[in-house]
């Protein structure tokens, strides 16, 4: 699998000068997998791009698009993906309960009331809602992908992808305690996340002000830490990062997650997702 970032930010886009190296688009993650099928996590404000360059590069767009909940900065990207107005293209939509009524939501209804100036029907690429990974583990061109729910306000789903040897779990959006939902708790992500060559997880607020964003769906870097010493994890890459987080602030926040990980005698690696970044994993 080959991982690229197109968009990391949270909530909000949140460009400008103090956002540059890690980016101000909202979330959108592109994976490749060996057989060259695209699986593409969500279409916030960094599809956009992502559509600029598949375009650019002339490729045949038939993507997998992997919904983990509908909230807006989720979604919002999705009019402006210039390859769903192409008839060419082929979107296959699964993930979260709603995700695909989130979607069409954002455009123009043929009463006239939506938030988009044109109507969802007006899309010429073919998109068709798939609603299989609710009910159990698919295989998305030979990589299996399960699935957890997240502790976030309306609900939505993490992803574990495994290729051969090779996973990576992609939990975004998720509030870890004690006080989440039955199958939604610490120790059942732990479980999940258990040995992952790669776990990518929603760390948009820092120990000190989680405290006022109780209830909002969203961790902590330390939370996110604790998760993946205990998992096992061999790389952890914060996400969702907080719309007013400068660059030189995400990378004190790395830092400490590095002294952290050496207090624990762990040599996981530690990095904050930025824009345009590639993995192989």
């Amino acid at each position: 699998m080959k991982l690229r970032f197109w968009g990391t930010r949270g909530s909000i886009a949140a460009p400008g000068k103090d956002t540059i190296r890690h980016g101000g688009n909202t979330c959108c993650v592109e994976i490749t997998t060996e057989v060259g099928k695209k699986i593409v996590i969500d279409a916030g404000t960094g599809i956009r791009s992502l559509g600029e360059w598949m375009l650019e590069q002339g490729m045949e767009i038939d993507i997998h698009l992997l919904m983990t909940h509908k909230h807006w900065d989720h979604i919002q990207g999705f009019p402006f993906f210039d390859p769903a107005y192409i008839p060419t293209t082929k979107i296959s939509v699964d993930g979260a309960p709603g995700c695909m009524k989130g979607l069409s939501a954002i455009f123009d209804s043929k009463m006239g009331d939506g938030f988009f100036p044109i109507k969802f029907e007006d899309l010429r690429a073919e998109i068709k809602h798939v609603d299989r990974i609710k009910n159990g583990p698919v295989e998305i061109g030979g990589v299996r992908i399960d699935v957890i729910p997240l502790h976030h306000p309306q609900g939505g789903f993490g992803f574990r992808f495994r290729e051969n040897s090779r996973t990576l779990a992609f939990i975004t959006d998720n509030e870890l305690t004690e006080k989440a939902w039955a199958g939604s708790r610490p120790a059942d992500f732990i479980r999940f996340c258990k040995d992952v060559d790669l776990l990518i997880h929603d760390a948009q607020f820092t120990p000190e002000e989680i405290s006022r964003h109780r209830g909002w769906g969203h961790s902590d870097w330390a939370s996110a830490m604790d998760l993946a010493l205990k998992a096992g994890v061999k790389e952890l890459i914060l996400f969702h990062h907080h719309p007013p987080r400068k660059d030189d602030d995400l990378d004190l926040i790395v830092s400490r997650c590095r002294e952290l990980a050496l207090k624990n005698n762990s040599d996981m690696i530690v990095h904050a997702a930025r824009e345009g970044h590639e993995i192989q994993i």
